[in-house]
């Protein structure tokens, strides 16, 4: 049996377990290392078809709201 594991996949595991954890307890470094690892994620997730689709919600998100009205 070969069991293959998406580093994507992995990254998005920590960083639910990192981002779990209390605010409080955090240290400076702790901070950096979720942000870098976010960073990463995000980078290996951009190019696939969700990351595009996510880029698309997101786009069309920002876009909504530059064109509502404020009173």
């Amino acid at each position: 049996m070969i069991l293959t594991l998406d580093v994507a996949v992995l990254l998005a595991v920590i960083i639910y377990f990192r981002i779990r954890r209390r605010v409080q307890a955090r240290s400076r470094s702790d901070q950096w290392t979720t942000v870098a690892i976010v960073l990463v994620f995000g980078l290996l997730i951009a190019p696939t078809d969700f990351g595009q689709g996510v880029l698309e919600v997101v786009g069309q998100l920002a876009q909504g709201v530059s064109q509502t009205d404020h009173p």
